[in-house]
């Protein structure tokens, strides 16, 4: 896309931004319609679905967007917590820059669920760490084998965004990620199952897996905004 594009795409969603915010009942409406968004995203994601349980406890998530595919990865020892907030963006910073309404799937793996799978030496690996630990070093290796684009950057004070080395990270989860080659391999593919699955046909929108779900926004679109 060339810059006068971005430029005109840009200019064109502050104008439609200022139809939406243009009084007080648009903006109360406008507030509502994207809570009530967040919110059905946030229970598609962390409810009980079908027979598989609600989301709760140490987690892996990546939000992928129609064209750019993974743009985003994270983890978290409070799935519940974490991926209700996620689409609200009230702690998280994505939200505030793709806002939910465009994410084309959000896929969620429960990683302990995998361990009694995994090789003896990663189960003690996990075992003499903590779940923080090994929640950041599966982080570290979704993020170095995929390069989410949100992921490989930093924010410094200049206002500038700089590239991140993962290659080179010696952060703890980097160091802890070469003690767990079993589980990362568990875990790429339940990651990859839910990455290529296909949305629902039938308009629902998740999908799951023993070890997670795929959750798909589109479906949760409303047609009307509730009125104000």
């Amino acid at each position: 896309m060339e810059e006068w594009e971005r430029d005109e795409a840009y200019r064109q969603w502050r104008a439609s931004l200022g139809v939406l915010l243009s009084d007080a009942g648009r903006l109360a409406a406008w507030q509502e319609r994207r809570y009530r968004f967040a919110w059905e995203l946030g229970a598609a994601l962390t409810k009980a679905s079908g027979e598989t349980p609600a989301l709760t406890g140490p987690a892996l998530y990546g939000v992928f967007l129609p064209s750019t595919g993974l743009c985003y990865v994270g983890q978290t020892r409070d799935a519940e917590r974490r991926l209700n907030d996620l689409p609200v963006g009230e702690s998280h910073h994505l939200a505030n820059t793709v806002p939910p309404e465009l994410w084309e799937r959000v896929v969620v793996v429960r990683w302990p669920v995998l361990l009694d799978g995994a090789p003896a030496g990663d189960q003690k690996a996990a075992a003499d760490g903590d779940e923080i630990v090994t929640g950041l070093a599966l982080e570290y290796l979704l993020q170095l084998t995929f390069t989410p684009p949100l992921n490989s950057r930093r924010r410094h004070r200049d206002g500038m965004w700089r590239p991140r080395n993962l290659a080179a990270s010696k952060s703890r989860g980097a160091v802890a990620a070469r003690n767990l080659p079993g589980l990362w391999a568990l875990v790429r593919t339940a990651w990859l199952e839910l990455a290529e699955c296909p949305a629902p046909a039938d308009g629902t929108s998740v999908v799951t897996s023993p070890a997670g779900r795929a959750v798909f926004p589109s479906a949760l679109h409303q047609d009307s905004s509730p009125s104000a």
